[in-house]
């Protein structure tokens, strides 16, 4: 009976430290605002449920060798239009091809797809933000108009403009939703900087002789991360469809790539008889982009701090 004792004695004495009001490091003080932060997230179960899915989308991506029954590109026209079976989960489509496998392997692609237009996009956007809200004048103006004019264009419209320069192809449409992904994330950034930039203790920190590309990236560039994880979560979704919609219209991963947009595409001519073919994929676009956005609204209740919660 002693070694349960023990366990929550130890446990309560963790939660002392870590929700202590003066903590005594920075360390401590970033472990509890995580801990809180954690606790917070924990109690909304529909953003739980989207991490969930966003996780096993990641682990279905990286043992897809091994889940898949099936080689993706290899084509069996015996078996072609097969319905769903315990041979072919989801059924075969139009050359034979696995379609379970095909969005198993296809799960490599959207992870690809977003996280280099997270990679490309949030540090653009970030840096024409802060650099905008912090001189202001001039500088202010020229990059907002132009953040403006990207703005003007519906993101799928402008991307199938930039992908009809560069050609189709998957590393072109990464290009393409990336160039359109930024403005955001520079509203928001500018934003945040023009509410920090006369803060005291940047006022602090420019009368120590620091410099603006040091006060940017030092201190103003951390402030705005929590803001900008949220926005990025919640536009994954729409990352994920924009390349679907690429893919549907044959300018992003090319055949026989597994990529699913491309699969409804071809499958949309079979939708009468053979629902599967596009019911399949476009169903796994669906339950991805939901996931994501669950887990942004999760995130925004936790790391917005203009969140009412």
């Amino acid at each position: 009976m002693t070694k349960p004792t023990r366990n929550m004695s130890s446990t309560r004495r963790w939660q002392h430290w870590l929700l202590s009001d003066s903590p005594a490091s920075p360390f401590q003080a970033a472990a509890g605002r995580t801990y809180l932060g954690l606790a917070e997230f924990l109690k909304n179960r529909l953003a739980v449920f989207g991490l969930l899915i966003i996780a096993a989308l990641i682990l279905i991506a990286f043992f897809a060798p091994y889940i898949a029954p099936c080689d993706p590109l290899v084509t069996n026209l015996v078996n072609r239009l097969q319905p769903l079976s315990a041979a072919h989960y989801f059924g075969t489509d139009e050359v034979g091809r696995d379609i379970f496998s095909r969005i198993v392997w296809g799960s490599r692609l959207t992870l690809y797809v977003i996280g280099l237009v997270a990679i490309i996009a949030a540090p653009v956007g970030i840096i024409i933000g802060t650099v905008s809200g912090y001189f202001g004048g001039l500088i202010d103006t020229i990059l907002m108009r132009i953040t403006d004019i990207f703005l003007a264009f519906p993101k799928l419209i402008l991307a199938l403009a930039f992908v009809a320069a560069l050609g189709p192809g998957i590393e072109n449409a990464v290009i393409a939703i990336a160039i359109t992904s930024w403005p955001p994330y520079a509203r928001i950034a500018r934003g945040e900087t023009i509410t920090i930039r006369n803060g005291d203790f940047i006022k602090a920190i420019r009368l120590q002789g620091a410099g603006p590309i040091r006060i940017i990236t030092g201190h103003i560039m951390p402030l705005c991360i929590s803001s900008l994880i949220v926005r990025i979560t919640l536009d994954m979704a729409g990352i994920i469809l924009t390349a679907a919609g690429l893919g549907f219209l044959g300018l992003g991963a090319q055949p026989p790539s597994p990529e699913w947009g491309a699969m409804t595409s071809t499958g949309r001519a079979y939708i009468i008889d053979h629902w599967w073919l596009i019911t399949m994929p476009g169903t796994a676009i669906f339950v991805v982009s939901l996931a994501f956005n669950l887990l942004g609204d999760g995130l925004r209740e936790v790391l917005d701090p203009k969140s009412d919660n």
